[in-house]
């Protein structure tokens, strides 16, 4: 683990021996407990009780000609916190306090970490005044300040198919809280109208359609269910807000809102009537700017409310419970119908207690007790084709991947299964004819002789098991 450094006092460790405050065997002492908890030096010093928190405040404040505010009782402009971001807020200790003109006023536990002052510049086009700030005051500031801002704020609902969150539009507003509002009532709109699936693209300037033009903006589109899928506009957010509202976005997602030339994924939770609903945020680079889409999902049901056939739900309770003769659970349907909930129910329910089940998912929707579940992660390398590479010395019963992208991963996943493994994975299909046909391809030869269970999802009231048996007629 890196230790977590403080370019300020690194650099002026020296002159603390110099200036006698503390001796150059303390120094090194201090270095050393750094390291072993992970703490910069001046944390060290402070908590080895070699030199106090306010001399060395003081000490620094004398050194770089930069003021100490103490931050007990301050009462920062909450207008501030807009530009900088929780995450960045918590990984750089600093804080804003105020702004007069252009200028940015920033506490900071680190004010020579000039990465991060260049960070906030490039990405706000402010001036950064810094003031030296003591890390723990500045880290309970943060925890106060962005409580109700690093979080989606409660949705209720109105049982009215007729809203629309441009109503709640303010299109000259930038504050944190219309920011807030503008995302809630997006969010709130696509629950009210049955939407799971929403994305933002750029809205250049165009020619006329029929009697309206295009407008510059962030359009917000919903994918809605009308005779089979289809992308809906449902209003632009203003070019003013676009970049504060992404930006906002980005940081309730985890996603890092300086960074827009790679693709990232990340989630964000949200209380909806009081359940908590799941929302995976992918932004991807394009031409145009970037796309972010947003899927919305559900807590799973029960396995009883989702009316399947009781024999065949004995069938398959038998199958994960006989998971050491291996074989792979499918589940089917078309864009949206439900295959990842259903999944989430029978591994919530059906799984037997003696059974090791490990899941790899982008991002895992809800914790499911009794499954050791697994997020791929890009960003460090942890990726499908690694899982797949290191998931035998593991030993699952049971694995859940999300699903199968490559001819190496489908031929990986139905070799687990020759080794007592057995499979639950999740495939694309409108119909049991597009099944058909899709399985035709000789690649999915070996993959069918190992299927002991599919799970058609023709529609949310109807959801059909099929066992080995009666799965040969339809996929010969």
């Amino acid at each position: 683990m890196d230790l977590i450094n403080n370019k300020t006092i690194e650099k002026l460790k020296y002159d603390l021996v110099r200036d006698a405050l503390v001796t150059f065997d303390e120094l090194e002492g201090a270095g050393e407990l750094a390291v072993a908890q992970n703490i910069n030096v001046g944390a060290a010093l402070i908590n080895s009780g070699v030199i106090s928190e306010e001399v060395l405040l003081k000490f620094l404040e004398e050194k770089l000609h930069i003021p100490y505010v103490d931050l007990e009782g301050y009462e920062i402009d909450k207008k501030c916190l807009e530009f900088i971001t929780f995450k960045e807020a918590s990984n750089y200790r600093i804080l804003p306090l105020f702004q007069i003109e252009d200028t940015l006023t920033v506490a900071m536990a680190d004010p020579l970490d000039l990465f991060a002052v260049e960070n906030i510049i490039e990405r706000t086009g402010k001036l950064i005044e810094p003031v030296i700030s003591s890390e723990n005051s500045i880290l309970k500031k943060i925890n106060e300040y962005y409580e109700t801002t690093s979080k989606v704020q409660d949705i209720k609902l109105e049982q009215s198919a007729d809203y629309d969150w441009q109503d709640e539009l303010h299109a000259t507003d930038l504050s944190e809280d219309n920011l807030q509002k503008l995302l809630r009532s997006i969010l709130k709109s696509a629950i009210v109208k049955g939407v799971h699936e929403l994305y933002f693209e750029n809205a250049p300037m165009g020619p006329a359609v029929g009697d309206e033009a295009l407008s510059d903006g962030l359009s917000v589109n919903f994918k809605m269910n009308r005779a089979g899928y289809e992308i809906s506009q449902m209003g632009t957010i203003p070019s003013l807000l676009v970049k504060p509202f992404v930006a906002k976005l980005k940081a309730l997602a985890g996603l890092d809102p300086t960074v827009s030339e790679i693709p990232q994924l990340g989630k964000l939770d949200f209380n909806v009537d009081n359940t908590v609903l799941t929302t995976s945020v992918s932004a991807f680079p394009t031409i145009n700017g970037e796309r972010i889409s947003l899927k919305i999902y559900h807590p799973p049901k029960s396995v009883q409310e989702l009316n399947l056939d009781t024999s065949k739900v004995g069938y398959l309770k038998n199958a994960l419970e006989n998971s050491s003769q291996g074989g792979v659970i499918l589940v089917c349907g078309g864009a949206l119908s439900g295959k990842t909930h259903v999944i989430y129910s029978v591994l919530s329910e059906l799984i037997p207690k003696n059974r090791t089940v490990m899941s790899f998912e982008s991002v895992v929707k809800y914790k499911i007790g009794g499954v050791y579940q697994c997020e791929l992660n890009e960003n460090v390398g942890f990726n499908l084709d690694k899982a797949m590479r290191f998931i035998e010395f593991q030993s699952p019963d049971i694995v859940y991947f999300e699903g199968i992208a490559t001819r190496e991963g489908l031929d990986f996943f139905t070799s687990l299964t020759l080794k007592n493994k057995t499979m639950i994975t999740e495939f694309l299909a409108d119909n049991m004819d597009d099944l058909r046909k899709k399985f035709s391809y000789p690649e999915f030869s070996t993959f069918k002789s190992v299927l002991s269970c599919l799970i058609f999802i023709h529609n949310q009231n109807s959801i059909e098991i099929f066992d080995r048996e009666s799965l040969k007629k339809y996929l010969v």
